[in-house]
């Protein structure tokens, strides 16, 4: 699902309680959250592939060898693409309303939040707007973050435990703080210095 499903908010009144997105798309999130809380929510840990084959049985671009938690929340599979060893960890919210691509590596820690949608403050129907996020490669969202709509995180950057990222974030750039500020540069060591730069 792409942002051009999102309905129209002058038709729908969504500030009234009206839908953001058609009937039919609200039935396959229905679906889509009942499968995984029956066949994944409750699976131990180790059981990354299991989850891996249903996300991708859902639509989802997700590499073998990433890891996905089974009480992480994902909006709509169909929406994510995860590289290889990519990881979305325990309890983290992908809200997933546009696109969300975790590249190879790339690492959203415990409780952290993807959200790819908002509304417009300016529009009295209170219109919903969506924007992909993209992690880059060994890149590391640390625990409880929150990226905002549109957000690019670049490769090897690093958000800070509980930051607040609405503005895209530099190559293996150090983000810490609410909204998030740039901080120092990362520093790579051995062999892993020679596969950061782009």
């Amino acid at each position: 699902m792409e942002s051009a499903s999102v309905l129209d908010a002058s038709q729908t009144k969504p500030s009234e309680g009206g839908a953001s997105f058609s009937l039919g798309s609200r039935l396959t999130r229905l679906v889509w959250n009942l499968s995984w809380l029956v066949l994944a929510s409750w699976t131990p840990a180790p059981l990354h592939r299991y989850r891996v084959a249903i996300l991708r049985l859902f639509g989802a671009q997700v590499d073998w060898t990433a890891h996905v938690y089974g009480n992480a929340k994902i909006w709509l599979p169909a929406n994510l693409t995860m590289g290889a060893h990519s990881c979305l960890g325990p309890r983290v919210n992908c809200y997933c309303m546009d696109r969300i691509t975790l590249a190879d590596r790339a690492v959203v820690s415990q409780d952290s939040t993807l959200c790819a949608g908002s509304h417009d403050i300016s529009d009295a129907n209170f219109q919903l707007i969506t924007r992909p996020i993209v992690i880059g490669e060994q890149a590391w969202v640390a625990a409880e973050v929150f990226v905002g709509p549109g957000v690019t995180v670049g490769k090897g950057a690093v958000l800070g435990a509980r930051s607040v990222v609405f503005k895209d974030a530099i190559e293996n750039g150090i983000y810490v703080g609410n909204p998030a500020k740039l901080v120092k540069e990362r520093q790579w060591d051995g062999q892993e210095a020679q596969r950061a730069p782009a």
